[in-house]
């Protein structure tokens, strides 16, 4: 039986690529999304081209949940990929007290809540692969989201130090600019983003779905702790927030 993948924010973007590229990969995938209709499609663009999946609507910021999502799986989940988020910009001095919790609810609390629910049910062996953002290193109108996928970062390597002898391993990578709904939201000249990356273009989904792939690898179990920066060059240097 091929193993089980969840995936999060399955309903589009990245976490959408992430599902259709672990699907080929050999996994049956749960979609998870806040929308059912969305995840019931992106299951079914799997199911389409051959692949086994699943679709769930869950409210990640409900821990009880989520705990109870997870229990009544019929499969052990080998490999969780945690792809939901939010976003958006404020300055520095107009972010007030609920942006901060909003952004950490579903960018932090949540992915840890279903990350704790799901490794009891994993056993001995599996993949964690947590979606952070360069935004994590700084950002102009960024200060909540950064902050928040800052938290991703330490609680990935904390992660990957208490799980490691059960085999699971924990990373995260962190995306620069990736052309999704997300970012055509912000209304800013795509072509000048573009020419701003080192690469000379955008990411696209598939470009983070293509590193998500290698961390849910069963062959990559040597590795953990780790933040791969899929962002064209740009955590090199630049003032750019993502």
């Amino acid at each position: 039986m091929p193993a089980l993948a969840l995936v999060t924010g399955a309903g589009g973007g990245i976490g959408r690529s992430a599902a259709i590229r672990l699907s080929q990969d050999g996994f049956d995938i749960a979609c998870i999304d806040k929308c059912a209709e969305l995840a019931r499609e992106t299951a079914g663009l799997i199911s389409g081209a051959g692949g086994n999946a699943t679709f769930k609507e869950l409210d990640l910021t409900s821990g009880d949940s989520c705990r109870r999502f997870i229990s009544e799986l019929d499969q052990k989940p080998y490999a969780l990929v945690n792809s939901a988020g939010v976003y958006w910009t404020k300055r520095f001095e107009d972010v007030g007290s609920a942006d901060f919790e909003a952004q950490f609810s579903v960018n932090v609390i949540a992915m840890f809540s279903l990350s704790q629910a799901v490794i009891k049910q994993m056993g001995e062996g599996g993949r964690i692969v947590n979606i952070s953002s360069r935004a994590a290193l700084g950002g102009r109108d960024n200060v909540h989201y950064s902050a928040a996928k800052a938290a991703v970062i330490g609680m990935t390597r904390s992660m990957a130090l208490e799980l490691a002898a059960r085999g699971i391993t924990v990373n995260a990578i962190a995306p620069g600019v990736v052309n999704t709904k997300m970012l055509q939201a912000r209304g800013e000249a795509l072509d000048v983003l573009a020419g701003e990356q080192p690469v000379g273009r955008l990411g696209e989904a598939e470009d983070i779905a293509h590193a998500i792939s290698y961390f849910a690898d069963p062959r990559a179990g040597f590795v953990t702790g780790q933040v791969l920066y899929v962002d064209g060059g740009r955590s090199i240097g630049g003032s750019n927030p993502f």
